[in-house]
């Protein structure tokens, strides 16, 4: 409505870190109005008073971001029509660029971590702090979509000890609760795979695959959690259901599974794509559209979402 009250405020800003009294305050401060609700004029003036060198990098990524769609949509006119070099250079591009602006989010948020476990430190105060809203998977920064973390078989990382241990330490800092519940994750996605290739799932790590030139080689797995406001969760069933069935349809879909968690209003969607194209422009549909719109008022927080690439042959 234009306006946050102080519950949406909370929500957004929760560090975990500060407490509820400590954020009132902050609130109160903000609230140079007096009207117990933040606008964008007092939000703006607050923090703008607060920039210092940060001033200087939002005005670049703000360039940044403009510079990036500007050549995203000048790659999507150009890429069909070139040559195979031309696309070779354009893949390698848009992949060098990519790797750069991780490195830069990998410093953010090492020293975002580090603040914050300095600052826990120093801190002697028996105040609790205020319960995250939004939980940050180790404490990193992702306000409206958590960080999508993608792992592909060609990249150094992946390894099945490697995976394990980084997944394991991820879900113990507050994606799943207990371990148990991730190793049973695993089991029903291994049996999902098998499902799917209506076969015994046999892996052979050594045997090398010749592919076909632009052969579909990878399977594209996406893991969706939800969090449901309790009383929502009729309403939100109704729009997965609309939301499954829809996916279904389409031709790159190769199958959906969804878990209630008993514990809590907790739903975990499991899609299988034929490829990273197929998730891409599905994504890009209406009924998928109008389920991620519909999720701002269903959800307590925002949407966790993993992605995966496997193999499409064993």
């Amino acid at each position: 409505d234009g306006k946050l009250s102080f519950d949406e405020f909370k929500a957004y800003f929760a560090d975990g870190v500060l407490s509820g009294e400590e954020l009132h305050e902050l609130f109160r401060t903000i609230d140079t109005h007096n009207t117990d609700n933040l606008d964008t004029e007092e939000l703006c003036k607050y923090f703008s008073q607060h920039l210092g060198e940060y001033e200087n990098v939002l005005s670049v990524l703000e360039d940044l971001n403009i510079t990036i769609l500007k050549a995203m949509d000048k790659t999507k006119k150009d890429y069909q029509e070139a040559s195979n070099l031309e696309q070779f250079v354009t893949r390698f591009l848009l992949k060098e660029t990519l790797n750069q602006l991780q490195s830069l989010q990998s410093s953010l948020e090492c020293a975002m971590e580090t603040t914050e476990e300095q600052t826990r430190q120093e801190r002697q105060d028996p105040t609790k702090p205020e319960v995250l809203s939004i939980q940050w998977p180790g404490k990193r920064s992702a306000r409206r979509l958590q960080r999508n973390n993608s792992l592909s078989p060609n990249s150094p990382r992946f390894s099945t000890v490697t995976f394990c241990k980084r997944s394991l330490f991820i879900f113990s800092k507050g994606w799943i609760e207990e371990d148990s519940q991730w190793m049973t994750q695993i089991t029903r996605l291994q049996k999902l795979i098998d499902r799917l290739e209506k076969k015994d799932l046999k892996l052979e790590p050594f045997e090398e695959e010749v592919l076909e030139e632009n052969a579909k080689s990878h399977i594209m797995i996406i893991q969706r959690q939800m969090s449901v406001i309790e009383e929502d969760i009729e309403e939100f069933r109704l729009a997965l259901k609309q939301y499954v069935e829809s996916a279904c349809t389409q031709g790159g879909c190769l199958h959906v599974s969804i878990q209630k968690l008993p514990s809590d209003s907790r739903f975990i969607v499991y899609e299988f794509w034929e490829n990273s194209n197929a998730w891409n422009s599905h994504l890009q549909m209406n009924y998928s559209k109008t389920f991620q719109r519909s999720n701002v008022d269903f959800l307590e927080t925002p949407e966790l979402i993993t992605t995966m690439l496997i193999p499409g042959k064993y």
